[in-house]
């Protein structure tokens, strides 16, 4: 039979308050002169209800909360931090040996008074100048292990539940073009596993291939893929999770979403957009260069034929309207760059 932390505490927690409030009830009853069974059962009672209602809220909680945070943390806010303790506690030192020298109750007071607010102004102060600790220590970062090495953290990318849907992410992991790790956190894979217990059929079609697609990466590619337990509590949000967990890492979020693509530009976030780099490597035409393209459907103008080519560029075709779903050879007159990608007008 397993139990968990939090009722393991609890136990301890009662055991411990019943003890301590049983052996306060037995002085407060010999104070007042009364006999202390009475006292020790009540007190003993109280202490152990208290003990197993409020022990997690100063132990497990606490601490849980302190690992979640430290989980996140960028390693130069986690250097800082550490830093500015340890400076902050060698200060205090000092000053505790004049300051013991006040009368009472001032040296009793004024050392740990100051030793607190040492240590939180070391804490800012180094908090403040994190970067510049940042710029001093990769000065003597030691050289990356070719293999075997450990991995930095930041050496990794986001991604997004768009681009794990949209699944080229796979296609693009088997040419070897990706060196980093793909970062999956369990945010991220429980809103997955939301969509694809949708009851709307697409919704859940598109979950499952999205849970398809996390198989492949896992087994079927070279590029390491790692599901985290990292989360920012403070937010709700899977997106703004995403880019809050990505500032603190200092990593990139790969997304086909527009908006979070925005919001993370505007926060100085690197976005890897798929859909850009599609637009990116596709075949470039030049006004004079033939091709072969199917003509499917009429355009917008008059006697115009549309067809695509393999990467789904669009060719508009004048006068093609006459040779539809025919395959013909057309000639580039006009290439423009649109947001909605390359679009190709062209010639019989």
């Amino acid at each position: 039979m397993r139990f968990s932390q939090d009722f393991l505490v609890r136990i301890f927690g009662a055991i411990v308050g019943s003890i301590l409030l049983a052996i306060f009830g037995n002085s407060l009853a010999k104070i007042l002169g009364y006999s202390p069974d009475a006292f020790i059962v009540i007190f003993g009672l109280l202490g152990a209800v208290s003990g197993y209602i409020l022990t997690p809220y100063f132990t497990v909680r606490p601490m849980r909360s302190i690992r979640k945070s430290l989980a996140v943390m960028s390693p130069e806010r986690l250097l800082a931090l550490i830093l500015g303790i340890l400076l902050g506690l060698v200060a205090a030192a000092l000053f505790s040996l004049p300051l013991s020298l006040l009368p009472s109750p001032f040296r009793e007071v004024l050392p740990l008074i100051s030793a607190l607010a040492l240590v939180y102004l070391s804490v800012l102060l180094l908090m403040m100048r994190q970067k510049d600790l940042q710029g001093i220590f990769t000065n003597v970062r030691p050289l990356p292990q070719e293999k075997g090495g450990d991995q930095s953290e930041q050496n990794v990318i986001l991604l997004d539940t768009s681009v794990i849907i949209d699944g080229r992410i796979t296609d693009i992991s088997k040419t070897g073009f990706i060196r980093a790790t793909l970062l999956v956190p369990s945010f991220i894979l429980l809103e997955l596993q939301h969509v694809a217990d949708s009851a709307d059929t697409l919704r859940r079609n598109r979950g499952r291939r999205g849970l398809e697609v996390l198989s492949i990466l896992q087994n079927d590619t070279s590029i390491p893929i790692r599901i985290t337990d990292m989360d920012i509590s403070e937010v709700r949000e899977a997106d703004s999770k995403l880019v809050a967990l990505a500032r603190e890492l200092h990593c990139p979020i790969m997304t086909n979403d527009y908006n979070l693509n925005r919001v993370a530009e505007l926060q100085g976030i690197t976005v890897l957009n798929i859909n850009d780099l599609a637009n990116a490597v596709k075949a470039l035409y030049l006004p004079g260069e033939t091709m072969e393209v199917k003509i499917i459907q009429d355009g917008k103008e008059y006697g115009q034929g549309v067809g695509y080519l393999e990467d789904g560029t669009m060719v508009v075709v004048e006068d093609g309207h006459v040779h539809m779903n025919q395959t013909q050879e057309v000639t580039v007159t006009k290439v423009l760059q649109t947001t909605a990608g390359r679009m190709i007008f062209a010639r019989i």
